[in-house]
């Protein structure tokens, strides 16, 4: 995928975008404004929020929202997942589709309520003022459309009935509109792959990189200004997306070998490119009955790039297994994959990626109005006074030690991610405990109740269950971290406190059981530094390296080494794991090695401990 055009469109959409909303914003808070006579309720909530977050997040928050809808809404047309193009002209054409058919008098009655069927009529026959009357007609289109599938993707399009809609772009239909360059980027070749039919989900990841790239330039220049990295910063600072070569290396060898393992008369292998077979027999293996079983998690999922191959991974295995095709997609979502993610709209794109997936193998999955399980970490606080009357009303029994203090945990939730080791120990058990109870009838414990059940949620998705880890987690040096991130990261991961990479690393074979994999592509530093010797330790002492490929500067198209492992939890420190060196002149076409592994003198097959003679 030619990725440059991609980039320049997401960096001027990023800013175009910001720029049209700043100077909606500016028109409806102006004195006497249309809005506040019209949508004085709409206008409140954009006051309050501006009030509680500040002006520029506000933009920010609504440009990218519209940024990701109208991709979604695009990669959708070009897949033909709508049934009408709703940013997408019909060939031929330069409007988009749902204009022109609302212009011949066709009107979808189930996408399109009735009360705005006939502001549209009213809009192209002229009976309506306006200064720009298919401008404005084609923006209750696009409102419509983002609230009915509301009912099948919610993590995306909230149903826009705030300021949101007060301050969508105004032009949306001309050449230089936002939807023509998103248009002219996110091609049919970059959407959808010609030769399968088969949707590059890719290029949703690829588009947030670049989204958030400048921002992620200003905060490296403040660093070399001793500027330390806030929580609001750490998602455009940490994020970086991973070539699709090592995403499958590290998915075939954990969640392709675990199932080699329990299944050794299985064909997977013939698709796994980067599988490498163990040398030796294996024994000691976490079994497997039955697909459902395994749970595979991304503690720092980003836009979804693991799981989503994961999703083809597991779609093989289930037909394999001989699954009706038509229940595998829900399956997959429902029992296998888990993705966390400390930014809001990195989670969102994760679970679309995960349903267009889905999509493409299952025609009515949409109607099955299935979520995939991406926990989204936020920051929840509590006053110790609204929890006593809280536990008080419910029966203090209820409440452990350990309970108490997750409550408490997630008040910087923002800051230290999936890091967070919840403190309660039977968090389901609690958590269906509590979903049982009828809080309707007390206004105030109600919101209460509402946010002990958002922290135990994200509490369960944090909890050791997970057969498979893998990730590429964020990269962040001690010199970066804010003052409180970096004190908690002492007193929490003494071992790996040097580098976040570090610390996901120790988490990741903390959240699998014994024989569990954990996969992570990091940087090199950890096998090298004094600074990683405890850490270095209790890798060798608790895990095997089953294989791993080390990469030289610029493989992962940045200028410092990294690490593709993959460890099991108690496993053999004498198993032989395999390992390859592979440098930036064995990169080809595709952003990949020519060949796998390289054929050099870094690669080999060894035993992490010797045995002694």
């Amino acid at each position: 995928m030619d990725t440059s055009k991609l980039k320049k469109f997401a960096q001027f959409a990023r800013r175009t975008l910001g720029e049209q909303v700043s100077a909606k914003l500016a028109l409806v808070l102006s004195e006497g404004s249309a809005a506040s006579r019209e949508s004085a309720v709409a206008v409140k909530k954009l006051e309050n929020a501006i009030k509680s977050h500040g002006k520029e997040q506000v933009i920010e928050r609504v440009a990218y929202t519209w940024f990701n809808r109208f991709c979604a809404l695009r990669f959708m047309d070009v897949n033909r997942y709508t049934r009408i193009g709703i940013v997408s002209p019909a060939e031929g054409q330069f409007q988009p589709e749902i204009l022109l058919e609302a212009k011949m008098g066709h009107l979808d009655e189930e996408m399109v309520p009735a009360k705005t069927q006939q502001q549209i009529t009213d809009l192209l026959a002229g009976k309506a003022p306006s200064h720009d009357p298919q401008g404005e007609a084609y923006r209750l289109l696009v409102v419509a459309a983002c609230n009915a599938w509301h009912q099948s993707m919610p993590f995306l399009f909230e149903r826009i009935d705030d300021y949101t809609e007060l301050l969508m772009p105004d032009d949306l239909l001309s050449g230089n509109s936002i939807l023509a360059y998103t248009r002219e980027a996110m091609t049919p070749d970059a959407c959808k792959d010609s030769a399968t039919g088969e949707p590059i989900v890719e290029v949703i990841g690829w588009l947030y990189q670049f989204y958030i790239s400048e921002k992620k330039d200003a905060v490296f220049e403040g660093l070399k200004k001793n500027q330390k990295i806030t929580p609001e910063n750490i998602p455009a600072a940490t994020q970086l997306f991973t070539p699709h070569w090592i995403v499958r290396y590290l998915v075939d060898n954990s969640l392709g070998r675990l199932w080699l393992l329990n299944r050794p008369n299985s064909r997977l292998a013939e698709q796994m490119e980067y599988y490498i077979p163990p040398e030796q027999v294996e024994t000691d293996f976490l079994t497997v009955n039955s697909p459902e079983e395994i749970k595979i998690c991304d503690p720092a999922c980003g836009s979804g790039h693991m799981l989503t191959y994961a999703f083809d991974l597991l779609y093989a295995i289930y037909e394999e297994e001989g699954y009706d095709a038509t229940e595998i997609p829900e399956k997959i979502l429902t029992h296998n994959l888990y993705g966390i993610e400390l930014d809001e709209r990195a989670g969102e794109l994760a679970a679309f990626a995960l349903t267009m997936k889905a999509r493409a193998r299952q025609r009515r999955f949409f109607n099955k109005r299935i979520e995939p399980n991406i926990t989204v970490l936020e920051k929840v606080s509590f006053s110790r006074e609204e929890l006593d009357e809280y536990m008080g009303h419910l029966g203090r029994d209820l409440f452990s030690h350990g309970l108490r203090e997750t409550l408490w945990q997630f008040s910087e939730a923002d800051n230290f991610g999936s890091l967070i080791v919840p403190k309660v120990g039977n968090v389901a058990d609690v958590l269906a405990t509590l979903e049982a109870k009828d809080m309707a009838g007390n206004l105030f414990l109600a919101e209460t109740h509402q946010r002990v059940l958002s922290v135990l949620r994200m509490a369960e998705a944090l909890t050791p269950r997970y057969a498979v880890v893998v990730a590429n987690p964020p990269y962040m040096g001690g010199k970066g971290m804010n003052g409180r991130l970096s004190t908690w990261a002492k007193e929490n991961y003494p071992n790996s406190k040097s580098d976040l990479f570090a610390m996901f690393i120790e988490r990741g074979f903390d959240l699998t059981p014994k024989y569990g994999y954990s996969a992570m592509v990091t940087m090199q530093s950890w096998m090298f530094l004094s600074s990683y010797e405890s850490l270095r330790e209790r890798i060798l002492s608790e895990t095997s390296i089953e294989c791993m490929v080390h990469m030289a500067n610029m493989v992962m198209g940045i200028a410092f080494g990294t690490a593709a492992t993959v460890l099991k939890k108690g496993g053999s420190p004498q198993s032989r794991g395999a390992y390859c060196y592979v440098e930036y002149e064995d990169i080809g076409e595709g952003n990949k090695p020519v060949e796998f592994p390289p054929r050099n003198e870094r690669n080999l097959k060894a035993a992490q401990r010797q045995e002694a003679a």
